[in-house]
């Protein structure tokens, strides 16, 4: 099996800011979301928040097996930062820097302009997919959804999969295409979002991936050490 490239266990707090270690800061983002999103939704004082609703959304039949992609996410975005992590830093920190930037779009978007959804169905009993969705509804509130997380989580992993040279054969790009398009759709499907919610991550996205993947390399000596461009590193 592959080692990793750092060995973490000579890892100490006092080597945070060494060469070696200091692209570690950036998971400094995570407590930091998680703490805001947590705020925003539990205990934000009540305010207006507008239903993200479209046509579209009624044609769209409620579908527990998307359920299964739709946990999947969280080993989807976990698996691949804890692959880059340790095999491929310059990929690691590109995905990580477009991560802090598409979430913290979001996390401004719904400070901003609160907006939530209506279009859960209602779940009593049913076999363990359908419980495993009602408990998913129960766990996670309605509000903050546009745009969707699920969305840009989903296709932060595929762009760091284009960014890892062991992925960029034409099997692994449609796997990890395919799983980011089933993990956007089951935001859909099991009425977790609206159409607009996931049209306004993809957006996101879009605009947030050339900053990232695309940066000049006369704009390197601006982008922050451990950095945003491709050019920034080479491949390892």
């Amino acid at each position: 099996m592959k080692l990793p490239l750092i060995d973490y266990r000579q890892f100490r707090l006092s080597r945070l800011n060494t060469p070696q270690f200091r692209h570690l800061k950036l998971l400094l983002f995570w407590p930091i979301f998680s703490l805001v999103f947590c705020y925003l939704e539990n205990y934000r004082p009540t305010v207006y928040y507008a239903p993200m609703r479209c046509a579209l959304d009624h044609w769209i039949p409620f579908c527990k097996w998307f359920v299964i992609p739709y946990a999947f996410w969280f080993l989807f975005v976990g698996g691949m930062l804890l692959y880059t992590l340790f095999y491929n830093i310059p990929a690691f920190r590109r995905m990580m820097w477009f991560i802090i930037l598409t979430y913290s779009f979001a996390l401004v978007t719904y400070l901003l302009f609160p907006n939530c959804q209506h279009l859960r169905p209602t779940l009593l009993g049913g076999d363990l997919l359908t419980r495993f969705t009602a408990k998913l509804y129960a766990a996670d509130t309605n509000t903050n959804v546009c745009p969707s997380i699920h969305v840009i989580g989903s296709f932060a992993v595929y762009f760091a999969a284009r960014d890892i040279r062991r992925f960029r054969a034409k099997g692994w790009r449609l796997g990890f295409l395919t799983m980011a398009v089933l993990i956007s759709l089951s935001t859909v499907f099991l009425k977790q979002h609206s159409v607009l919610d996931v049209l306004a991550g993809l957006a996101v996205c879009a605009a947030a991936y050339p900053l990232i993947y695309r940066v000049p390399a006369g704009a390197a000596s601006l982008i922050p050490a451990g950095g945003l461009g491709r050019k920034r590193f080479p491949e390892l």
